[in-house]
């Protein structure tokens, strides 16, 4: 059996953490192969690090990295992957909506000759209509606009090789997003069915802000779409504006009249204003990427870890 790593991002999950260990030991234990959990704390300002360095001290099998702050749930992910030694390593969340007892049916599967098992969500629980619509709505319009296919359903929940990681460790994106990165190395791929879990404990952190944010590093990321529509559009508007012009020269100069109408040439202005910030906002996104790209600052500093 191989050597198997799990990475487990922790934000706050001080309710949840003792029963994903338990867990976690009884499956791995029971598959007859080597293994160790890789708790990644993202700046938490519960006990969570206490119960994962306690956790660390009374099984081997525990190891954790603690960052200086929250650097954000992707670079976690990453900086899991970097510590990691398995052969096989399974992504997770720390809330318990992913089912540790999967990760067998994970690792059977792709042992057919896969390099990544995604795990694909059959029924969402406890999930606002709003929050699963904007979810499938961002894979659509993703998918649509990049080149590169993630499939719908799907959260970090997977395993991938230890060929995969060693690719994704070498993407030093400061806006990341994981799942387009592992569908990106375009690696032999498949997936598993099942039906998620409902939160263990606590509050979710994963905020709508967040999804905003992680929606638009998945797009700026993965597609140069908004780029070119925001050309696009400026040669539209352009063209509807020149032949405005003629319009008004002949109403001027041939026709003898003036066109008149304060509120059409406010609507025009406000029009073209929008559209035109519209486009510095969109170019503004990719600068501001460029911009973090080269101040080449670490991903994240360590506080602490026993992964050396």
């Amino acid at each position: 059996m191989p050597n198997i790593s799990v990475v487990v991002p922790i934000l706050n999950e001080a309710e949840n953490i003792r029963e994903l260990h338990q867990r976690l030991l009884q499956t791995l234990g029971s598959m007859g192969s080597s293994f160790d959990i890789v708790f990644v704390d993202d700046g938490s300002t519960d006990n969570s690090l206490d119960i994962i360095r306690n956790l660390s001290v009374t099984d081997p099998h525990t190891r954790y990295i603690s960052f200086t702050r929250n650097f954000g749930h992707q670079i976690a992910i990453h900086a899991g992957l970097e510590h990691c030694t398995g052969t096989h390593i399974v992504i997770m969340d720390g809330d318990l909506q992913n089912p540790p007892e999967l990760i067998p049916a994970l690792v059977n599967k792709m042992n057919e000759g896969f390099d990544i098992v995604y795990a694909k969500r059959k029924l969402r629980k406890e999930e606002s209509f709003m929050k699963k619509l904007t979810a499938s709505l961002f894979i659509k319009i993703l998918n649509r606009i990049s080149d590169v296919a993630i499939p719908a359903d799907t959260g970090e929940f997977r395993i991938i090789s230890d060929r995969v990681a060693k690719e994704l460790s070498l993407m030093k994106d400061h806006n990341k997003f994981i799942r387009g990165e592992v569908s990106w190395t375009g690696y032999k791929q498949a997936f598993i069915e099942y039906e998620g879990e409902g939160r263990h404990g606590g509050k979710s952190t994963f905020t709508y802000r967040k999804m905003i944010s992680l929606a638009i590093d998945g797009i700026t990321g993965f597609s140069n779409f908004p780029l070119k529509f925001a050309s696009l559009s400026g040669i539209f508007i352009s063209m509807v504006a020149f032949l405005w012009i003629i319009y008004v020269l002949v109403q001027k100069l041939i026709m003898h009249q003036t066109v008149s109408g304060w509120a059409s040439i406010m609507v025009a202005v406000l029009f073209l204003g929008g559209i035109q910030l519209l486009s510095i906002g969109i170019i503004g996104e990719y600068i501001s990427r460029i911009n973090d790209a080269t101040r080449n600052r670490p991903l994240y500093i360590i506080r602490e870890s026993n992964t050396k």
